[in-house]
């Protein structure tokens, strides 16, 4: 077979690999993800469909296999059934770039780097993901608009603004990284920290933390899951999916998050690498897995930890906080770059502005907060617009036969 030949039979079974592999993931992170938050809150967890409940995923997908599929009368037919499988498609596509392992992990040969462990080696790998991650918006807006709801549209309006809003401050947050690596191939940022002698992490903190606090906002993850809020808006763009179309967005939703943790492993982390080591006992991969485990663990920590915010402090801390962040991470790197300054110039101007906004988050927290009053008995005071119910006066029905028995009867106890 001639090389292009192996090329191209290498890309085919590594996509069906990826495909597969990714599917399987998302199987088991729902049910990792429940055990998970389970002991986060003392609980126990998804454990009787086989040992640990391993095959409690196997269960889900039977249960969603046949459950009744629900297609509103108003509903866009055509559009209702293909905005679902577009989050799938567009989530899949994105993964591609991501390597899990050098172009030489098998070898030198032709042959050898046509099988090496990733399914394509793009020179605009970084920007091939942030555009094809930027078409997710396009699944969830056409569900919205199709299933003719009014709250479904609402909800893919708000989800399109969050969507794009934070996509601004990603790319901002990675370019300083970008510019120490000196390329957008995905690969060759690995082999520039692996050259360079440190991770990404060290000379770009401050857009370490901008991008993780962008990208849970753009896989729609708690605390930012507001598009998807039942309090809010019925569960949003999903109010009128139920069945298969349900679990379709669920799946992208996690397929986003296994490659959000990906391209911060990989561009802040080192990849496949650590230091010297390249892979264990052959594989290259070990050392990404481990390290993309640690991120999802950590999406699961935030969604058993934090409170959902409202929807103006998400678009006000996106605009307001994240992107000029970005920008000045964006500047202070171009001037290291430029100058010839030393990585750790740019480490530690980065870790100051963290501080710095650290303390100035922290003192408008504390100034926000109300005083409480002086005095025997008293606790902190309520905001005006909240009313206790010790404070509001008794209806009228009430008689004062009642109010006295339930007096007297409080005393005694």
């Amino acid at each position: 077979m001639s090389d292009l030949a192996w090329f191209l039979v290498g890309a085919l079974v590594k996509s069906i690999i990826a495909i597969v592999a990714l599917l399987t993931a998302f199987a088991y992170m729902t049910l990792i993800e429940r055990r998970v938050i389970a002991r986060f809150q003392r609980r126990v967890g998804p454990n009787r469909a086989g040992p640990f409940g391993v095959f409690q995923p196997v269960a889900d997908a039977l249960k969603m296999a046949f459950k009744e599929e629900i297609l509103p009368t108003r509903a866009s037919r055509l559009v209702f059934l293909i905005a679902p499988a577009i989050s799938v498609v567009v989530a899949l596509t994105a993964f591609a770039v991501v390597p899990l392992g050098g172009p030489t992990a098998w070898g030198n040969s032709s042959i050898a780097r046509a099988w090496a462990p990733y399914v394509a080696d793009l020179n605009v790998g970084v920007l091939y993901i942030f555009a094809i991650a930027s078409l997710a918006v396009y699944g969830i807006v056409l569900a919205g608009w199709s299933s003719g709801n009014h709250y479904s549209l609402l909800g893919a309006l708000r989800s399109a603004a969050q969507m794009v809003s934070y996509e601004v401050s990603i790319t901002l947050a990675i370019a300083g990284v970008l510019m120490f690596a000196g390329t957008l191939n995905m690969v060759g940022i690995v082999q520039a920290q692996a050259h360079q002698g440190i991770w990404f992490i060290l000379a770009q903190p401050l857009g370490f933390l901008l991008y993780g606090i962008a990208a849970v906002a753009e896989v729609n993850r708690a605390p930012f899951d507001l598009p998807e809020a039942e309090q809010e808006l019925v569960a949003g763009y999903l109010t009128e999916f139920s069945g298969l179309r349900w679990s379709l967005f669920q799946m992208a939703e996690y397929i986003n998050m296994i490659t959000a943790s990906s391209v911060v492993v990989t561009l802040f982390f080192g990849g496949w690498t650590l230091g010297s080591l390249d892979g264990v006992f052959g594989l290259p991969f070990i050392w990404y897995f481990i390290k993309v485990a640690v991120f999802l663990f950590i999406f699961i920590w935030l969604r058993a930890t934090l409170p959902r915010i409202r929807y103006d402090q998400l678009m006000r801390f996106g605009w307001q906080v994240l992107l000029p962040l970005s920008v000045l991470n964006a500047l202070v790197t171009a001037a290291v770059v430029a100058y010839g300054l030393p990585w750790w110039v740019s480490g530690a101007i980065g870790l100051a502005i963290l501080l710095i906004v650290a303390g100035a988050f922290y003192a408008t927290a504390r100034r926000s907060q109300p005083k409480a009053k002086r005095g025997a008995g008293q606790v902190m005071a309520a905001p005006t617009s909240v009313r206790l119910v010790a404070d509001a006066p008794l209806p009228r029905s009430v008689d004062e036969s009642q109010t006295t028995s339930v007096s007297a009867s409080a005393g005694v106890k």
